[in-house]
């Protein structure tokens, strides 16, 4: 696994240890087995970003801490350039890029993600988490499923939902997708 994955497992052991609780208790308030947050700690699983969302939430630990060590410095504005956006290797499926690490106190995280194609008939991947989401298709087109419902969304189409729902996304029409997603960072 890489290096990056390891850091932040250190980091998560570091707001675990920091609020005093097991590895068991932090495991069950994040609603996963004690054996994926040891993995996660270890830095030996891919850790998804609705898990780092629900421990900044959670745990008052913002994304730009958990993602890079570093608090975010900037409070008025933030200018991230055409191809700088912290990259977070989260899932195989996504190349996520967070566009905003670097404003401190963000109460909605923007990412660009790509979305590479899968082959069909393979099943969303689907979590959860606290707070919504906004996704807007900038390429390409997507096979979004939220609860029990199912959309396909083509270039410039949107869709916000209430991310407590399972809920998933993946490339259609055999090609790469390209995506502007907003998560909310609290309830």
């Amino acid at each position: 696994m890489s290096e990056l994955n390891r850091d932040i497992g250190a980091r998560i052991k570091g707001v675990r240890d920091l609020n005093g609780l097991t590895r068991e208790e932090f495991a069950k308030q994040l609603g996963i087995s004690t054996e994926l947050l040891a993995q996660y700690e270890g830095g030996s699983t891919e850790i998804p970003v609705s898990i780092l969302h629900e421990i900044s939430s959670k745990f008052d630990v913002s994304m730009t801490e958990l993602l890079t060590g570093e608090s975010a410095k900037l409070s008025v504005y933030s200018v991230v350039r055409k191809g700088k956006g912290v990259g977070i290797e989260r899932r195989k499926d996504y190349d996520y890029k967070s566009l905003a690490y670097n404003f401190s106190d963000r109460k909605l995280d923007p990412y660009y993600i790509t979305v590479e194609p899968k082959p069909e008939g393979e099943p969303v991947h689907m979590t959860s988490h606290s707070g919504h989401e906004f996704l807007y298709v900038l390429e390409g087109s997507v096979r979004v499923v939220v609860a029990k419902y199912e959309t396909l969304l083509q270039e410039g189409d949107s869709i916000y939902y209430d991310s407590t729902y399972p809920h998933g996304i993946q490339a259609a029409g055999g090609k790469t997708a390209r995506l502007l997603v907003t998560i909310t960072g609290r309830d």
